[in-house]
């Protein structure tokens, strides 16, 4: 995998106003801003050649437009946000070539080195339709927590599963009673937790949409098995810096701003 600076490629944010748990996510105000113009801001400070809200709502796009952000507006029926980034390749008339990477419109905080790291990854593996971050496990309570999702990778960090399991399972090491068990029982090497950003090429961004939902992404509730599912490969970049929170609930709303007022 090359050192060098990434090849040229496009951030692609998905923002949508429907949110069952935080209403109008994408405009709630982070010292000033909305939090989808944040996001965009702090990838911009990668090596994207250019940054750009993919949008539901005219009300997104026009808030970034006020701070001086692309941002376009798709369809408001899309069924992920796989889907509208495909659109959104479309209306940019991106080559089936060209690299794009998909930060999610509630991370605020995402390290604009992790969005170059992942595009290296796609960049070196001719071999894989996709790129993905992980980062170590530390402690028991994020191995065992459902709503963290691990990946196990093989011998060139190629993404085997994705599961919201604990895994690998260490057999010899885990207590009887699992209730007991600490972060020595960790299994070795450390076991990974997904970070949920994505590199793609364009042209299988595009197909994504159109590959049929696959048991294990139903099972899961995660969409990256269908990727593994239908026979394609995600590559995976490991960080050893544990990624900044996203934006969920109103707790998570108050971190973030705290976070963001004690980095000025």
């Amino acid at each position: 995998m090359s050192k060098g600076a990434p090849a040229p490629f496009t951030v692609l944010i998905p923002a949508r106003m429907a949110s069952t748990r935080l209403p109008n996510k994408p405009l709630a105000d982070i010292g000033g801003a909305p939090m989808v113009v944040r996001v965009a801001q702090q990838a911009a400070r990668s090596a994207a050649q250019r940054c750009v809200v993919a949008a539901d709502d005219e009300r997104i796009v026009q808030a970034c437009q006020q701070h001086g952000i692309h941002a376009i507006l798709t369809r408001i029926d899309h069924a992920s946000g796989s889907d509208r980034l495909a659109e959104a390749c479309d209306q940019l008339g991106l080559s089936d070539a060209a690299l794009v990477v998909n930060v999610q419109g509630d991370e605020p905080l995402i390290d604009p080195e992790l969005i170059d790291a992942v595009v290296h990854e796609l960049q070196g593996r001719h071999d894989c339709v996709m790129s993905t971050g992980a980062h170590r496990i530390a402690h028991m309570a994020e191995f065992m927590n459902p709503n963290v999702v691990k990946v196990v990778i093989d011998a060139q960090q190629t993404a085997l599963y994705f599961s919201r399991a604990p895994m690998p399972w260490p057999r010899e090491r885990m207590p009887a009673d699992v209730s007991q068990a600490t972060d020595a029982h960790l299994p070795q090497p450390a076991p990974l937790r997904h970070v949920g950003i994505y590199a793609y090429r364009a042209g299988f961004l595009r197909q994504f949409p159109r590959l049929s939902p696959a048991p294990l992404e139903l099972t899961e509730s995660l969409e990256q098995l269908r990727v593994l599912w239908h026979g394609e490969r995600i590559a995976v970049h490991l960080t050893d810096r544990i990624p900044a929170g996203g934006v969920d609930t109103a707790a998570d709303l108050l971190r973030v701003r705290l976070q963001w007022a004690a980095s000025l």
